[in-house]
């Protein structure tokens, strides 16, 4: 089951690591995330080395649409009310900056960007799209309100923001990765203050960025709280329309569309990680309906950390670990999001000033209502009798019948039929 991305790619080769080294910043992660911490950092003239326990964006990275947009949903009206002007206008800024940066660099790799309009629509929620085209245009961004668009149905209305994108992930971190030093196949056991234990040596650091999607340490900072994961699923598609832009719905069960080249990338039936909900087989349906000339090319599947407030968790993972740093949370956006968590992890790590790092900051509150909802969810399923269990926390696992995998509704984590483990925060394979 391989995206489109990993079709007629190279994908460069990095050795393990054997033995102790030394340097400036340790990042612990190899996906979109971990490549631009490291490529903003050797810009700097910072040295990093880049740790990733399987292959380079052998995760998440692989998985995504690739969407280089500010346009994250339909989320501003709802920062407004919570936040108000400054710090709502401050979080599209740094997300347009990411987009504007991906472009320049973009203008030297060859990574099939592509300058799109994005659109969030609503298929019967015409008030709701209002509020956002209000919204945005208050913090300064240029919206419009359409009520016609490219796709098989009828819609409320839309929010149109120009001047966004579309690439190729892949061609895009395997172009960023050569010049940086990576190794792959190689584990953190245990993070110290000087640094990180892996099974074949020491690596000494002054400073330690943790990208691993989910982060890896539980008794610092409540992420395992602060956030839970959602899971959705992709089609490619021939001989479908081309649609002429991003698009999303504003519902998180809707769906997504984005051409690449031939193919249309139809995206939906998302479920929080460990429920159930409607997979492949929902986007297999309104393609029989809908593109009835349409052949299914390619399907694959991601998740994404979500955060209490659909803002990314990017600064010091805590009070307590002033030496560590994290960038997870990335609400489905992790392109520009991973591009904005460079930059001010680079500027913290350098003793720079940077305007957007109080927006991003981990230790902002956490009384939000999806707090609550996170906490009872971990309550019953680590009192619930069954069996097997999360080798997290001890929560129980559900099977998912589309992915032949026991998933985690806590956390997130999953585990192949055989035990073992597909995605974090679990770092122990499981008996099954």
């Amino acid at each position: 089951m391989n995206s489109i991305w990993q079709n007629d790619i190279k994908k460069p080769q990095f050795e393990s690591l054997n033995g102790d080294i030394t340097t400036d910043v340790l990042i612990i992660g190899g996906g979109m995330a971990g490549l631009l911490c490291g490529f903003e950092l050797k810009s700097r003239g910072v040295g990093s080395v880049i740790v990733e326990a399987r292959e380079i964006c052998g995760g998440i990275t692989k998985n995504t649409t690739a969407k280089v947009t500010a346009h994250h949903g339909a989320i501003f009206d709802k920062m407004l009310n919570r936040f108000g002007v400054e710090k709502t206008a401050l979080y599209f800024k740094a997300q347009q900056n990411a987009v504007e940066k991906i472009r320049r660099l973009c203008e030297d790799i060859d990574c099939d960007f592509e300058n799109q309009t994005s659109f969030v629509y609503s298929k019967n929620n015409k008030p709701k799209i209002e509020k956002e085209v209000l919204a945005l245009n208050k913090i300064g961004h240029h919206a419009k309100f359409k009520d016609v668009l490219d796709l098989p149905f009828n819609i409320a209305g839309a929010v149109c923001v120009e001047n966004q994108g579309q690439f190729n992930p892949l061609k895009f971190a395997y172009k960023i990765a050569v010049d940086l030093k990576i190794y792959e196949n190689t584990e953190i056991l245990d993070i110290t203050p000087d640094g990180a234990v892996t099974k074949n040596g020491k690596i000494r650091a002054g400073k330690i960025i943790v990208a691993t999607h989910f982060p890896l340490l539980n008794r610092h900072g409540f992420y395992f709280l602060k956030m839970y994961q959602h899971r959705s699923y992709v089609l490619g598609l021939e001989n479908a329309p081309n649609v002429n832009g991003i698009y999303v719905d504003e519902n998180d069960k809707g769906m997504s569309f984005r051409n690449y080249g031939d193919t249309l990338l139809l995206g939906g039936g998302g479920h929080r990680t460990g429920k159930k909900g409607g997979g492949w087989r929902e986007l297999r349906e309104f393609a029989a309906k809908n593109y009835e000339n349409a052949k299914e090319v390619c399907h694959f599947a991601t998740q994404d950390c979500k955060t209490l407030d659909d803002i990314a968790y990017i600064g010091q993972y805590s009070k307590n670990t002033p030496w560590i740093y994290v960038a997870t949370g990335f609400n489905k956006w992790g392109m520009t999001n991973s591009m904005v968590a460079a930059e001010i992890l680079a500027d913290l790590i350098t003793d720079k000033p940077n305007e957007f790092a109080k927006v991003f900051s981990p230790s902002r509150s956490i009384l939000r209502p999806q707090l609550m909802i996170n906490v009872g969810e971990t309550a019953v399923n680590m009192l619930a009798p069954t069996a097997p269990r999360c080798s997290h926390l001890g929560c129980a696992l559900k099977y998912n019948k589309q992915e032949h995998s026991w998933d985690c509704s806590c956390h997130g984590s999953r585990f192949a039929s055989d035990g073992r483990v597909i995605d974090n925060p679990a770092k122990k394979d499981k008996s099954i």
